[in-house]
Order: structure tokens, then sequence, then C-alpha cells
């Protein structure tokens, strides 16, 4: 077992490792992925399913905490092991005759003491998909694509670039007490996948930033959506990144058709440099005064 020496004589010690896990679930029969008392959660039975595998405690830390009904295809999250002998690939395997069907840990690997899942990322990815099918959602994709009415694609493309870029996106999210809402939203466009031998069509939206303040994804494609339906004009999307306070004119999208689909990390050596740059609090050049800084 490794050992520091500490004065004269030498005391053992666990060799503490961290470990990433790449994520996947269905969201729909969780109440979000934090921890709750009492509810079913993605980190509550992951947690306990790690550890009763590895008999001991674990603890993780994730890249970004979904709400319930939201899925994940590319979750990413970080816990550390005292375990003396860890043999990734046979974990893996054993959590997936181990795990419930709706979550399954797609791949493990050992990383550096400085990555951290959730201050380390770089950047986050979530589609969001919609059916404008007259008869609705397939059955295999009920769990996971919305149905909507015929919308104005050009008008919702537009809208969507609309919001690009640095800015305090207060008007789409949730204030949390001390938070910042200031993001970089860095892709906001939509894809159209015809079905064949349907009038209708899959409408995927790809949302990336480098990080998302509560309910700003769902959020920010509920207000497209409005301009995609006809009930307000692209530029409105513009005006809302004026305001400082959640706007009663967006609707948040459902919760089903989320899903994140993967975060970008930085090379290992510039982790430590990420972590600390994530902390600080981000403000919008030329309006310091905003975000409690």
């Amino acid at each position: 077992m490794p050992f520091e020496q500490t004065g004269e004589s030498a005391v053992s010690v666990p060799a503490i490792r961290r470990v990433r896990l790449d994520i996947a679930y269905d969201g729909t029969d969780f109440a979000g992925w934090a921890r709750q008392p009492g509810l079913r959660t993605v980190q509550g039975v992951l947690e306990e399913s790690l550890s009763t595998v590895l008999r001991e405690s674990v603890q993780l830390t994730v890249a970004g905490r979904t709400d319930a009904g939201v899925h994940a295809e590319g979750q990413v999250a970080s816990f550390d092991t005292a375990a003396v002998e860890l043999d990734l690939p046979k974990l893996v395997h054993r959590l997936a005759r181990f795990l419930p069907r709706d979550v399954r840990v797609k791949g493990a690997r050992f990383v550096p003491g400085e990555f951290d899942a959730r201050f380390s990322a770089v950047r986050r990815h979530y589609v969001y998909r919609l059916t404008t099918a007259p008869y609705g959602a397939e059955p295999l994709q009920a769990r996971s694509v919305v149905p909507c009415r015929g919308v104005d694609l050009e008008a919702m493309r537009v809208a969507s670039r609309n919001l690009l870029g640095l800015h305090d996106f207060a008007a789409f999210c949730r204030r949390r007490e001390g938070a910042t809402t200031v993001r970089e939203l860095q892709r906001f466009d939509w894809e159209s996948s015809p079905f064949e031998g349907s009038a209708g069509a899959l409408l995927t939206a790809h949302v990336s930033a480098d990080a998302f303040c509560w309910s700003m994804v769902r959020s920010l494609v509920g207000a497209v959506l409005a301009v995609g339906e006809g009930r307000r004009t692209p530029e409105w999307t513009r005006t809302l990144l004026a305001e400082r306070v959640r706007s009663s004119a967006v609707t948040v999208a459902p919760a089903h058709g989320l899903s994140l689909i993967a975060v970008d990390y930085p090379a290992d050596a510039e982790l430590a440099a990420r972590n600390a740059q994530t902390r600080e609090m981000r403000v919008v050049p030329g309006d310091e005064g905003c975000c409690g800084s």
C-alpha cells in the first residue's frame, strides 16, 4: 500500500485517485440529477450503486445538474476513490448489471486530481427535439420529443442568432441568490429532418455555452418557439437581453425535449487554470455593476 513519510515514522495512507464517468440517462422517472431526500434522483441512484460496488462512500461532482425530466447522453461526473486495485472496464461492466435500465455508465477513466467535472468544463452542449408531425411524436420518441404546431423555421433561426454572444441572460433564468446570470451563448441553431411519408419534421435545436443557469435552455427554446408560432417577432428575443429579471413573457419549454449531449474540457495541463477562471464572477463588458460584482 502507498505510504507517506511523517517525521521519523512511515504512515500508511490510501492512494486517492480521481475517476471520470461518462453517463447517459432517461430523465423521465427521475426528480432531476441532484440528490433529494425521499426522491429518486440520478445522483442518488449512481452514488448508491457505486458505493455498494466499491465498498466505500462515493460522492459525485457533476458537469451539469439537470432538472426533473431532462435527459443526458453525454453527462460527466467525477469522484475520488481510495480503492487500491480498481479495474475501470470491469467497474463499467458490473454497473451495467447493477444499475436500473434508465441510467448507464458508458465509460470510466482515471483523470488528474485537478479535474473537476463542474469547474473544469469549457462548454456544455444540449439538444432540444421537437416534432411538427400532425400525429405527434413517434411512440418510441414520446419520452424525448415534444410535439408542436407548424412553425416558421427561418424566423426561429433569426431569433436564435439574436441571442448569441456574451450577455446577461437574466430574462431566461430562475435567479439564485449570489449567482451570476451572465453567460456566453456560443451556438443556438436549428436542424430540420423530414419524416419519410409524413407532412411533419423533426426539429432539433443545438444549444452550446460556457455554462447555463437554472432553466436557461428551456427558456431560450420557449422564447424562440413563440417567434416560430407567430406570437412574437424575431427582434423580440434581442430586447429580452436588456431585462435584468426573469421575464414573465418567456414560456419554459417542456423538460422531456431536452438532453445534455456533451461536455468539453481543456487539456490536462490547463485544468487548474480553467478551474480558477470558472470560479470568477462573469460580467458583460461595460456593465461591471451587474451580478453582484
